[in-house]
Protein backbone atom coordinates (compact mmCIF):
# COMPACT_ATOMS: atom_id res chain seq x y z
CA UNK A 1 0.00 0.00 0.00
CA UNK A 2 0.85 4.01 -0.65
CA UNK A 3 -0.08 6.88 0.94
CA UNK A 4 0.12 9.58 -1.56
CA UNK A 5 0.53 13.15 -0.68
CA UNK A 6 -0.44 16.08 -3.37
CA UNK A 7 0.11 19.54 -2.32
CA UNK A 8 -1.38 21.38 -5.67
CA UNK A 9 -2.70 25.15 -6.13
CA UNK A 10 -6.55 24.93 -4.80
CA UNK A 11 -8.74 26.00 -8.62
CA UNK A 12 -7.29 22.39 -9.81
CA UNK A 13 -9.15 20.50 -7.09
CA UNK A 14 -11.99 19.50 -8.98
CA UNK A 15 -9.71 18.50 -11.82
CA UNK A 16 -7.71 16.47 -9.81
CA UNK A 17 -11.06 14.71 -8.27
CA UNK A 18 -12.05 13.66 -11.23
CA UNK A 19 -9.08 12.36 -13.06
CA UNK A 20 -8.51 10.47 -9.11
CA UNK A 21 -12.06 8.77 -9.97
CA UNK A 22 -11.28 7.76 -13.69
CA UNK A 23 -8.27 5.65 -12.48
CA UNK A 24 -10.28 4.13 -9.58
CA UNK A 25 -9.44 6.08 -6.53
CA UNK A 26 -12.55 5.58 -4.20
CA UNK A 27 -11.51 8.28 -1.89
CA UNK A 28 -8.78 10.92 -0.34
CA UNK A 29 -8.80 13.18 2.19
CA UNK A 30 -8.31 17.00 1.17
CA UNK A 31 -7.27 20.14 3.34
CA UNK A 32 -6.22 23.77 3.31
CA UNK A 33 -2.77 24.58 3.96
CA UNK A 34 -0.70 27.15 3.70
CA UNK A 35 3.21 26.93 2.81
CA UNK A 36 5.61 28.31 0.25
CA UNK A 37 8.42 26.87 -1.78
CA UNK A 38 10.09 28.90 -4.59
CA UNK A 39 6.69 30.98 -5.02
CA UNK A 40 8.26 32.78 -2.13
CA UNK A 41 5.08 34.33 -0.88
CA UNK A 42 2.80 36.44 -2.51
CA UNK A 43 1.94 40.59 -2.17
CA UNK A 44 -1.92 41.22 -1.08
CA UNK A 45 -3.89 44.47 -0.93
CA UNK A 46 -5.94 44.38 2.72
CA UNK A 47 -8.11 47.18 3.83
CA UNK A 48 -6.28 49.59 1.02
CA UNK A 49 -3.04 48.59 2.37
CA UNK A 50 -0.78 46.12 0.57
CA UNK A 51 1.23 43.80 2.61
CA UNK A 52 3.30 40.27 1.60
CA UNK A 53 2.83 37.31 2.91
CA UNK A 54 4.88 34.44 2.85
CA UNK A 55 2.40 31.70 3.09
CA UNK A 56 0.49 30.92 -0.29
CA UNK A 57 -3.08 28.80 0.07
CA UNK A 58 -2.72 25.11 -0.97
CA UNK A 59 -5.10 22.32 -1.02
CA UNK A 60 -3.45 19.40 0.78
CA UNK A 61 -4.47 15.69 -0.85
CA UNK A 62 -3.93 12.47 0.69
CA UNK A 63 -4.69 8.67 -0.72
CA UNK A 64 -4.29 5.03 0.66
CA UNK A 65 -3.93 3.19 -2.48
CA UNK A 66 -2.92 -0.72 -3.48
CA UNK A 67 1.00 -0.26 -4.97
CA UNK A 68 -0.18 -1.48 -8.19
CA UNK A 69 -2.26 1.93 -8.93
CA UNK A 70 -0.04 4.23 -7.19
CA UNK A 71 2.40 5.21 -10.55
CA UNK A 72 -1.48 5.76 -12.23
CA UNK A 73 -2.70 7.82 -9.12
CA UNK A 74 0.49 9.63 -9.58
CA UNK A 75 0.73 10.33 -13.30
CA UNK A 76 -3.38 11.16 -13.05
CA UNK A 77 -2.08 14.24 -10.15
CA UNK A 78 0.53 15.57 -12.14
CA UNK A 79 -1.75 15.54 -14.82
CA UNK A 80 -4.62 17.19 -13.46
CA UNK A 81 -2.87 20.06 -11.54
CA UNK A 82 -0.28 21.05 -14.05
CA UNK A 83 -0.31 24.91 -14.97
CA UNK A 84 3.20 24.89 -16.53
CA UNK A 85 3.27 27.94 -13.98
CA UNK A 86 5.54 28.19 -10.72
CA UNK A 87 4.02 26.71 -7.75
CA UNK A 88 1.81 24.02 -9.53
CA UNK A 89 2.93 21.88 -5.90
CA UNK A 90 4.14 18.58 -5.35
CA UNK A 91 3.62 15.02 -4.80
CA UNK A 92 4.87 12.59 -2.31
CA UNK A 93 4.58 8.51 -2.32
CA UNK A 94 5.36 6.89 1.03
CA UNK A 95 4.52 3.13 2.07
CA UNK A 96 1.69 2.45 4.36
CA UNK A 97 2.72 -0.21 6.67
CA UNK A 98 -1.02 -1.53 8.00
CA UNK A 99 -4.51 0.17 7.77
CA UNK A 100 -7.74 -0.71 9.80
CA UNK A 101 -10.96 0.04 8.50
CA UNK A 102 -12.41 0.94 12.07
CA UNK A 103 -16.31 0.14 11.54
CA UNK A 104 -15.53 -3.45 10.48
CA UNK A 105 -11.82 -4.39 11.34
CA UNK A 106 -11.07 -5.23 7.79
CA UNK A 107 -6.72 -4.47 7.61
CA UNK A 108 -4.57 -3.79 4.95
CA UNK A 109 -6.04 -3.99 1.44
CA UNK A 110 -9.52 -4.62 1.95
CA UNK A 111 -9.39 -1.61 4.42
CA UNK A 112 -9.07 0.55 1.77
Amino acid sequence: MKLVIAIIKPFKLDEVREALTAVGVAGMTVSEVKGFGRQKGQTEIYRGAEYSTNMVPKIKIEIVCGSDIADRVVEAIQAAANTGAIGDGKIFVLDVGQAVRIRTGETDDSAL
